[in-house]
């Protein structure tokens, strides 16, 4: 799809620059492109073929004259935008070819916005391309969006992991005030930007009621706080809960190096386009416990590459924390036998 942005009304010239507009940061401290480095991998590749690539925040442009002026100005040739809505939105109307990745949110929140649904139809209008991660994902867009059907592709999300070989993991497990021994701990990590979609308060009463029966296990939430009030729900909630704790943002290889030594990664969102976190825990051959929603049942497959569950307790007869650990290392010793749970007795 990358060559037909670059292919089509852009033949008298040598190098195609795709502006990629992507849209606002989940924090300040980094660039969205540092945060979302598997998404983007397609930059690398657009490079390679010889197109000169410049990023930009969608938060950066207050008006559609700006971006007009800054088209003009870098002479760009064609663009691509992550999330329909928030980076799409921006590039009709400016005479160059351009590209949709869908996010996620657009196609599960913003969908039900009658006038952002609109918006959202007519950018697809003009898109020469989308792409989904997942079928789901274009099944949707297509029931949504039927004029557009014909330009919906399917490309699964890439990742790369880099664990921090230095990273000490009983230092981490002092900042998470987690004072016991690191041989006998199991600790699942949440990794989410702290916002209502991601609902990382969904499992903290299981958690917390499952520690108090044994100690050993723990609930850790790493993420950047994205939306300001209900950050402070959260660490409200946190912290009068036994046996949950919350840690900020993490550089990547830092969090990375957290994965490998935790007991399983835990999803809890309400939707989801494709989980990056998963991706990276199944590559990094770490246990995955997700909610069972489309995205993640899209990537997940229940007892083979991962467990999924549709309540707190994960299902009615596995309310006891003995099964949930039979359940989990079943699961892991059918695909995932060199995963930490392999050394669980």
């Amino acid at each position: 799809m990358a060559s037909e942005i670059g292919t089509q009304g852009c033949h008298n010239s040598a190098h195609v620059r795709p502006f990629l507009l992507l849209p606002p940061p989940l924090t300040p401290a980094k660039t969205r492109m540092e945060q979302l480095p598997g998404k983007w991998a397609c930059w690398d590749h657009l490079e390679a073929a010889g197109h000169v690539c410049i990023l930009k925040d969608a938060l950066d442009f207050e008006s559609p004259s700006e971006i007009s002026n800054f088209i003009k100005a870098e002479s760009l040739e064609a663009a691509m935008a992550l999330h329909l809505y928030r980076g799409g939105r921006l590039l009709p109307g400016h005479g160059i070819p351009f590209g949709i990745i869908f996010g996620g949110t657009d196609l599960n929140e913003d969908v039900k916005h009658g006038e952002k649904n609109k918006v959202m139809g007519r950018v697809l209008e003009e898109a020469r391309f989308a792409v989904a991660f997942t079928e789901s994902m274009k099944e949707t867009a297509q029931r949504q969006w039927p004029h557009a059907k014909d330009k919906i592709y399917v490309q699964s999300q890439g990742i790369a992991t880099v664990p921090n070989t230095t990273f000490n993991w009983n230092t981490f497990l002092q900042r998470s005030e987690i004072n016991q021994s690191a041989d006998n701990l199991h600790v699942f990590l949440l990794i989410c930007g702290l916002r209502q979609v991601k609902d990382p308060l969904y499992l903290v009463d299981a958690f917390s009621e499952w520690h108090q029966e044994e100690p050993n296990i723990y609930m850790v939430i790493v993420g950047p706080e994205v939306d300001p009030v209900f950050t402070r729900e959260v660490k409200a909630k946190v912290k009068r809960t036994a046996g949950v704790r919350l840690i900020g943002e993490m550089a990547q290889e830092d969090l990375h190096a957290v994965m490998k030594n935790c007991f399983a990664v835990v999803n809890s969102s309400v939707s989801e386009g494709m989980s990056a976190a998963i991706l990276e825990a199944m590559d990094l051959e770490v246990p995955v416990l997700a909610r069972n929603i489309p995205g993640n049942a899209a990537v997940v497959k229940h007892e083979v590459t991962g467990l999924l569950f549709s309540d707190p307790q994960g299902s009615e007869e596995n309310h006891d924390p003995q099964s949930k650990r039979q359940h989990i290392c079943q699961s892991s010793e059918t695909s995932l036998s060199t995963s930490p749970i392999s050394e669980l007795s």
